[in-house]
């Protein structure tokens, strides 16, 4: 089984860290969030890789190279445009003739990618998707009313829960006669264009969680949890 990873993005939203150095190349502890993804799915068996590089890439295939010294291996999948996210996954359609896993390069997991596998197979699913149990509260007070304007309830600001996409997935290789070629397209648009023509689009649902680091903030608060949880161990 083959991992696919998206790591071409241009990280606007991470300027000006990304100005030399694509996203997925930044460093989180002493190695790129995109080492951490690949250890990350090597624990479940996988040891053959696509990365789909466009935006500052050779900064990429110079640091992996064909992955021997990481005991992977790694093929490249190049576009010399941004193409969103299953635009970028299209570039990798050659070399995949099997189930496959697909991940985004921006995203720290911690979830049971072993099990995630065994279900979709199971399910005979076409895409499965890893969702997370998201919790946040309101920071206001709900007013629950009935229709003739009367205050039924008042809720002072409470929890809510979602089950969120984590950007992890495992397909099958059809799902790429649903994504066109060399134009942008998102992963959303083909997830429905699956359901839309009766595919089993399965879910694998975890508590544990994901990093989205897609933003500074978010790569700030990535970056000192995983100091703190090196200085832990």
């Amino acid at each position: 089984m083959k991992a696919v990873i998206l790591a071409g993005g241009l990280g606007t939203r991470l300027q000006p860290y990304t100005t030399f150095l694509p996203k997925p190349m930044l460093p989180l502890g002493e190695k790129p969030i995109l080492e951490h993804i690949i250890n990350w799915t090597k624990k479940s068996g996988i040891k053959s890789f696509v990365l789909c590089v466009s935006y500052l890439r050779k900064t990429i295939e110079d640091y992996f190279e064909d992955g021997e010294k990481f005991g992977i291996k790694i093929e490249y999948a190049i576009s010399n445009k941004s193409l969103a996210t299953a635009g970028q996954l299209k570039t990798a359609e050659k070399f995949i003739d099997d189930t496959f896993v697909c991940m985004y390069g921006d995203s720290i997991f911690d979830f049971n990618l072993k099990n995630m596998i065994k279900q979709h197979i199971k399910k005979k699913a076409f895409v499965t998707m890893s969702l997370h149990e998201y919790k946040t509260n309101l920071p206001y007070g709900v007013i629950e009313t009935s229709k003739t304007g009367k205050i039924l309830n008042w809720i002072e600001k409470p929890e809510i829960k979602a089950n969120v996409n984590m950007g992890c997935y495992v397909m099958e290789p059809k799902v790429f006669s649903l994504i066109p070629k060399n134009k942008p397209y998102g992963m959303d648009d083909v997830i429905k264009k699956a359901m839309n023509k009766k595919k089993l689009v399965s879910s694998f649902i975890t508590k544990q969680g994901f990093t989205d680091i897609g933003n500074k903030e978010s790569y700030k608060k990535a970056y000192q949890e995983h100091i703190q949880k090196q200085g832990k161990n």
